[in-house]
């Protein structure tokens, strides 16, 4: 986790950064593993109140790694030579693993099931997992120039990180639709009416720190009460929906048009699927 995420918590308030900045927080294995870990150690922590969340450097978090993309062609163009069907080294996304949600998704839903509030930071660019892993906050900070999008499309592939169910609670469906069909790049003020974003501040990690000083002073009983009767609403078929992204999203990945997307992407020409 050292390597990945980092938490000081100080007066209640975790301050909890991603802190791969050469990649933009990109999100490549031992990524993901650092955030389930962080996640863990936080749910355990003593006197917590709240989180901030956030990463450093030029942007919040890029999405899933590039290099994660071509491992994909790799190891089917490898199975392939075998006689094989199957993408050595791919998890089976329908293994539940963390209550409702698979490992990947729980690098989102975990902020939303952890018992304090936490508040994500957005700056930069908030791409694919990186998105998705800022919805799982209770509330979200940007600027106004920070950029987002449901980028999985572009990969061949559907937004699988608990992103189905929690856009649907934040904008309006056909919103959600149109993001998740194009995965067009849209800015933090756009962000804001669409309602992904609470707030557009000049410095996102100092105003949620501030809010989250001011939650650190409430009752923690009261505000961990809160936090469950609000999270109802969102429980509502969340086991339902987030297994059905994993099935989805295993029968995508390694399939002959998920593998076209990545490759037409890597070497920058027009892609060619099959009906």
């Amino acid at each position: 986790m050292k390597d990945r995420v980092s938490i000081d918590l100080k007066d209640g308030v975790a301050d909890v950064r991603l802190i791969r900045a050469d990649k933009m927080n990109a999100l490549d294995p031992a990524m993901f593993e650092g955030i389930i870990e962080a996640g863990a150690k936080l749910a355990d922590m003593k006197g917590l109140r709240a989180v901030v969340l956030s990463g450093e450097g030029k942007a919040f978090c890029a999405g899933l790694d590039m290099g994660s993309f071509a491992a994909i062609k790799d190891a089917k163009d490898q199975a392939n030579g075998q006689g094989g069907d199957k993408v050595p080294g791919v998890r089976d996304l329908t293994r539940r693993t963390h209550g409702i949600a698979n490992r990947p998704q729980q690098c989102a839903w975990v902020w939303r099931t952890l018992p304090v509030p936490v508040i994500a930071a957005v700056h930069g660019v908030a791409f694919g997992g990186g998105f998705q892993i800022a919805l799982g906050a209770d509330i979200r900070y940007a600027t106004a120039d920070a950029r987002f999008s449901v980028m999985e499309i572009k990969w061949g592939l559907v937004p699988d990180l608990a992103g189905t169910q929690l856009m649907r609670h934040l904008a309006r469906e056909d919103v959600v639709r149109e993001l998740t069909y194009t995965g067009r790049i849209f800015a933090g003020e756009e962000a804001e009416k669409l309602g992904f974003v609470t707030r557009i501040v000049a410095d996102p990690r100092a105003a949620a720190l501030e809010t989250a000083r001011e939650i650190a002073a409430k009752s923690p009983d009261a505000v961990r009460a809160a936090k469950r009767l609000l999270n109802l609403a969102v429980a509502s078929d969340a086991a339902a929906g987030l297994m059905a992204e994993s099935v989805e999203q295993q029968k995508l990945i390694g399939s002959p048009n998920q593998l076209e997307a990545v490759m037409s992407n890597l070497q920058k020409r027009v892609a060619s699927y099959m009906d």
